[in-house]
């Protein structure tokens, strides 16, 4: 038996097996005594494992979904249908809120992300139709002579653009592409290496949208000041990037992701036969363009887009720059950005003569179709979140934070980090587990152990972005594959293996920090270990022999 076949069987038996399990959960769960409890994770879990047996993400994501729906309603059809699409929940104290794909759809943050990505998609494709990326391609392939310097640009490129996770993934995705596809990088190699420098380079930029988050959610404190002080103790998002640069010198790959980068070598930048994006990238019809047809739609896209942030906070009303980005709504400036950046990208194709008006609007609707997926990923994503709310998660972790506070108190880093990967990985919102850990943390500390305090809410940030950075339902992951136009399972397969590498160091390492309550020692033991580990995993795996 060959082994599409194997995998076939495989995936019937998994999918069998979860029809099963829902069916007695039906019997033994009762609608009352999920709430709150450890059951509220199961959902995700059931969605997560499915994605990443079966390789198909939406039918995963959609039984996440059901398992969440029936749960919630004690396996009442009519209340399971609203529930997976619009239903309003009134509280005891009178608040109503609303779960559902229709809820989430209707929420006016999600909906600027979404038309923030359909307007990204149509600003790729003039560009595309420009020939400017291809220009731009062969432009920096004449001064990028390697691999490793192809990769090296991407990360420093993702390390300059900090302002926000969602906007680094499609802008270092469009930029890089072609200039990647040149020197042989696997599109789950370009994936990886944006989303390494998506949310770990945001958690640790004093001027993003995430220490806007952040800041957000710690009452009674000046949030940028606490922020700024957790940096050091941000172990995940420190080693990560260290670990980008050891890995690109060393010529170090291993798991899944050797064997994308041996078949990129070869010229198979895709490895599997679902290649989504690839019709995308055949439709690239001209080569005669200009580098200046690539560039400046994205400067003009940084620059809107910081323009839009920071009005959305405020700037032009009075506040201060810093302030302005604590205070950014990210929806409302990288829409506002993005839709003044292809307004005057329009207008500068057409001054130049590069693309006809009727051109400029056909890319429009081809913007469009390309961010389908991401779309619709995204859109269950969130809904599966959705679930997770409804069944009180946060309520049940946030009750498992506050009974092991009193305890172990010097090994409490590492545990806040190892629950904020769980359940950042079950969920796949980095946002939403910070969010739910930071202020039980401050209220704990503030008043006892400020040291203990930033280490905490550091472990809590750290771990979010990392249980994000494995999550098959992070939006973060779902950017970007988008944004190296990679099949997602693909990205989430060839990056876990990297990303629990990190997780172990930087676990021990807040073992360390929490004993000392340094951060100069902790990152010198941390940063030799990942040296360690590095080099251990080369000694295993080889070296990826380069062709240049």
């Amino acid at each position: 038996m060959n082994d599409k076949k194997k995998s076939g069987i495989g995936q019937k038996i998994a999918m069998a097996a979860v029809i099963v399990f829902i069916i007695v959960c039906g019997f033994i769960v009762d609608k009352d005594t999920v709430q709150q409890s450890a059951w509220a994770l199961v959902p995700p879990i059931i969605a997560i494992a499915l994605a990443l047996i079966t390789k198909e993400v939406y039918s995963s994501l959609f039984i996440g979904i059901l398992t969440g729906a029936l749960f919630y309603s004690g396996y009442s059809f009519e209340g399971t249908l609203m529930h997976i699409f619009s239903d309003t929940v009134v509280a005891a104290d009178g608040t109503e809120t609303t779960y559902g794909i229709i809820s989430v759809l209707s929420d006016s943050y999600n909906v600027g992300i979404l038309v923030f990505l359909v307007v990204l998609g149509a600003i790729v494709q003039l560009m595309n139709r420009t020939g400017g990326s291809a220009a731009f391609g062969n432009w920096a392939s004449s001064r990028i002579k390697s691999r490793k310097a192809a990769e090296c640009t991407t990360v420093l490129l993702g390390v300059l653009i900090f302002i926000d996770d969602y906007f680094n993934c499609l802008t270092v995705g469009s930029v890089m592409r072609p200039v990647t596809d040149k020197h042989h990088v696997s599109r789950a190699k370009l994936a990886y290496l944006i989303d390494a420098t998506a949310a770990p380079v945001c958690i640790i930029a004093p001027i993003s949208s995430w220490a806007a988050a952040v800041s957000g959610f710690v009452e009674g404190q000046n949030g940028i000041s606490l922020f700024i002080k957790t940096i050091p103790y941000n172990f995940y998002a420190l080693f990560t990037i260290f670990m980008m640069f050891l890995m690109i010198f060393l010529g170090l790959e291993y798991g899944p992701m050797k064997t994308h980068e041996l078949n990129a070598l070869k010229g198979d930048l895709y490895t599997t036969e679902d290649r989504p994006y690839a019709d995308a990238e055949k439709k690239r019809l001209r080569t005669d363009g200009h580098v200046i047809d690539m560039l400046f739609p994205i400067a003009v896209l940084i620059i809107c887009c910081v323009i839009g942030m920071i009005y959305s906070g405020g700037f032009f009303s009075g506040e201060s720059f810093i302030d302005a980005f604590a205070n950014s709504d990210a929806s409302i400036g990288l829409v506002l950005g993005s839709a003044s950046a292809i307004i005057i990208t329009i207008v500068f194709y057409l001054i130049r003569g590069s693309l006809s008006f009727k051109d400029c609007m056909d890319c429009l609707p081809q913007g469009f179709m390309a961010m389908v997926p991401a779309i619709l990923i995204l859109t269950f994503a969130w809904s599966l979140k959705s679930m997770t709310d409804s069944l009180g998660a946060k309520e049940f972790v946030a009750g498992v934070i506050a009974g092991s506070a009193g305890s172990f108190v010097s090994f409490l880093p590492f545990i806040i980090f190892l629950i904020a990967v769980f359940l950042s990985f079950a969920t796949g919102t980095s946002w939403g587990t910070f969010g739910i850990l930071i202020p039980i943390v401050v209220a704990i500390f503030e008043s006892t152990d400020p040291t203990m305090m930033v280490l905490s809410m550091s472990a809590c940030m750290a771990g979010s972005v990392c249980g994000d950075h494995c999550s098959p339902i992070s939006d973060t992951t779902i950017m970007s594959s988008a944004g190296a136009q990679c099949n997602h399972l693909n990205h989430v397969s060839t990056q876990m293996p990297y990303a629990l590498t990190c997780a172990v160091v930087s676990a021990v390492t807040y073992i360390v920090a929490g004993l000392t309550k340094s951060a100069v020692i902790s990152l010198i033991v941390g940063a030799a270990l990942m040296v360690i580990t590095v080099f251990v995993l080369r000694a295993k795996f080889g070296m990826l022999q380069e062709q240049e």
